[in-house]
């Protein structure tokens, strides 16, 4: 029986993804570059298979006529503008409405820090929705995803098991971690991620295509799948 739900928040719930990729793109052209995107693609939604780092990078390829410091600067106060400026990504209030309604938990389990999920998160008004937020502060570091460490720490404190919960994920890196910790995971790929082909045990392309009813039917299938 499902017990919990634990979104992803970054290109999940508030599509941060998008906007940062697009102001690294366009700061790498006033420079006469190209964005290495699948290098970038690496790190999003955790740093576990790369550690590419796009302000370093543009440094080298200017030789230095561009700092890091100050690309890194520009990047995040634009990136930022825009980010604000969005709204939660769809389906995804209806989903935890829906989940609360039934009696189950849900939190977020991310590879960002608190600072910045914990700060977009009362900045939307949803903060007090969750149960639990778990973030890249609540692991040891080197321990986000794709490592599974943020979603069995989820279980912990929502003191459930893995078979009782389903994790909502747009990056591999997550979907990975997903695995790796023995969820079932629903794949909802954002526009940026939507190219990179991920796929979890479900794959939808918005949360509101997908109703709880809906969901429980497919982890019930899955579970049965496993159980044989």
């Amino acid at each position: 029986m499902l017990k919990a739900l634990i979104f992803d928040f970054d290109g999940l719930i508030l599509d941060t993804e998008t906007p940062e990729v697009l102001v690294w793109q366009s700061i790498y052209k006033e420079c006469g570059f190209e964005l290495p995107v699948d290098e970038w693609e690496k790190t999003i939604g955790g740093y576990g298979i790369s550690n590419f780092d796009a302000a370093e990078h543009l440094a080298r390829l200017t030789q230095g006529r561009l700092d890091a410091v100050s690309s890194r600067v520009r990047y995040r106060r634009e990136s930022d503008e825009i980010i604000h400026a969005s709204p939660i990504l769809p389906g995804v209030i209806s989903m935890i409405e829906q989940a609360k309604e039934n009696g189950l938990q849900v939190a977020i389990g991310s590879s960002s820090p608190h600072s910045w999920v914990d700060t977009h998160a009362k900045r939307l008004g949803i903060f007090d929705y969750f149960d639990q937020i778990i973030c890249q502060d609540d692991v040891p570091p080197g321990r986000t995803k794709p490592n599974p460490d943020i979603y069995l720490k989820a279980l912990d404190q929502l003191n459930v098991k893995k078979d009782a919960a389903v994790v909502f994920e747009d990056s591999p890196n997550g979907v990975l971690a997903a695995r790796r910790a023995g969820i079932f995971v629903v794949g909802v790929p954002n526009p940026m991620t939507a190219k990179m082909g991920v796929t979890g045990d479900i794959t939808v392309p918005s949360l509101a295509e997908l109703s709880l009813h809906e969901l429980n039917e497919h982890v019930k299938k899955g579970n049965d799948v496993f159980n044989q």
